[in-house]
């Protein structure tokens, strides 16, 4: 008698492990169902909703004060940071550009996320820096073989 196919605790499956069903994926701008059928539910109701929200809001309906405010001014993600961060020419000049957003930080001129931000760039700037550089070596190397 054979083994069945999920012998080991293996069960069997059309897919071969770390492939997907679907290569190619979903479409772009392709978009779901349920937005679909909302979108097509309030066809035709958005400025009557929007006139209602806002007469709720100036009734003192407080959700509906919210809703109106996150529309006319959203909650910013991001602001501009000024800070003057030393220039990175070389790593050896890491340890000053980390060592000034330390002190921003320290200082309150920066937020602790916003630090982390400068930090991934910084990282970035950095990885940059190495990769021109072992490019530049291995040029070197081959004495400008093509």
């Amino acid at each position: 008698m054979s083994e069945p196919e999920n012998a080991g605790g293996k069960q069997g499956t059309r897919f071969k492990p770390g492939q997907s069903g679907n290569p190619a994926g979903k479409a772009k701008g392709t978009r779901h169902k349920t937005t679909l059928a909302i979108e097509a539910l309030l066809e035709g109701e958005a400025e009557k909703l929007t006139k209602k929200a806002i007469s709720l809001a100036m009734a003192g309906d407080i959700t509906a004060l919210r809703l109106c405010m996150d529309r006319i001014a959203p909650v910013r993600r991001d602001r501009p940071v000024t800070f003057d961060l030393p220039n990175i020419e070389t790593v050896s000049d890491l340890p000053k550009a980390t060592q000034a957003i330390m002190e921003a930080v320290a200082g309150g001129e920066l937020t602790p996320s916003e630090a982390a931000e400068l930090g991934k760039l910084v990282d970035a700037h950095a990885k940059a820096i190495e990769v021109t550089d072992l490019h530049r070596r291995l040029e070197a190397l081959e004495g400008g073989r093509p």
